[in-house]
């Protein structure tokens, strides 16, 4: 792993205006002129960030985790989340962030994590490249106890564009069968409102239907990291110290919902969507990747 880089910020971004920024940047007057066809070179990076126990509380209990000293493999997501934010919604970022789409994340744990340990956090993004339905690229987030990185996580996001080269689209008929369920979970409409207080992801598609039908969802849909979350908390105790988790995200989980988790153990884990068997998510458990 190399050395953390980028421009120093003195602690972690609020994630309430950089939403607003980025909704301004909207307005074709208000936002900012051609944006750039390059990701920024430069990460941001945010040291000695300490964990607040009755934060890491109350994002145990949304998510389904125990109660512990240890941080659950995806916290470290939401402590980087406001500097992602603010990387992706600046003047120099060659994408609207109102739009993107979260379509996948792994996550590499390198040993166990203590809440007492200060964590120095840094991001950056990487390789925007062309998608059939648009461009995608990935933000890179890791944590680190002093020279020693103990977490990373890879986020990729999709902006739809027309423009789009057509690719040809997998067939409904080829979808594999959903496996067996291992359990079906309830999933109320509160939890978009209770992930995005515990996460700083205030995306209105997951707390307003309003917004939700602006971007062709009847209803609200729940946060992919909430289902990454979810799934990780199920299989709780089960888990080696170290290894890399990687989740495609491939339908969203509308507010509220029932689901259907199911697990191979040590290698797989899923959820779908019972009445018409497709998939939520799905998943791998491996041994720990370099990133």
């Amino acid at each position: 792993m190399s050395e953390l880089a980028g421009v120093e910020l003195p602690g972690l971004p609020a994630a309430g205006p950089l939403y607003r920024r980025a909704a301004i940047g909207l307005a074709p007057r208000l936002g900012p002129g051609r944006r750039p066809d390059r990701l920024p070179e430069a990460g941001l990076l945010v040291r000695g960030v300490a964990v607040d126990r009755d934060h890491l509380a109350a994002y145990d209990r949304v998510c389904g985790f125990r109660l512990a000293d240890a941080l659950p493999p995806t916290y470290p997501h939401v402590l980087a989340f406001p500097l992602a934010l603010r990387l992706m919604s600046g003047p120099d970022f060659p994408l609207p962030l109102v739009g993107l789409v979260h379509v996948a994340n792994r996550i590499t744990t390198y040993r166990r994590v203590d809440a007492s340990e200060p964590l120095d956090l840094a991001v950056r993004a990487v390789d925007l490249r062309p998608h059939d339905r648009g461009r995608q690229f990935d933000v890179v987030c890791t944590a680190s106890v002093g020279a020693e990185v103990v977490w990373c996580g890879v986020s990729t996001y999709l902006r739809r564009e027309r423009t789009a080269a057509k690719g040809a689209r997998r067939d409904s008929g080829d979808r594999p069968a959903a496996p067996a369920p291992t359990a079906m979970w309830r999933v109320p409409a509160r939890v978009g409102r209770d992930y995005a207080r515990v996460s700083g992801d205030h995306n209105p598609i997951h707390t307003s239907r309003i917004a939700a039908r602006l971007f062709g969802f009847p209803r609200p849909i729940a946060h992919g990291m909430w289902s990454k979350a979810r799934c990780l908390a199920a299989l709780e105790g089960r888990l080696p110290e170290a290894y890399t988790v990687d989740v495609a995200f491939k339908s969203p989980v509308s507010l509220p919902g029932t689901v259907a988790f199911s697990a191979a153990p040590g290698r797989t884990f899923g959820l779908h969507d019972l009445a018409t068997r497709r998939p939520h998510l799905t998943a791998t458990l491996g041994p720990v990747r370099q990133e």
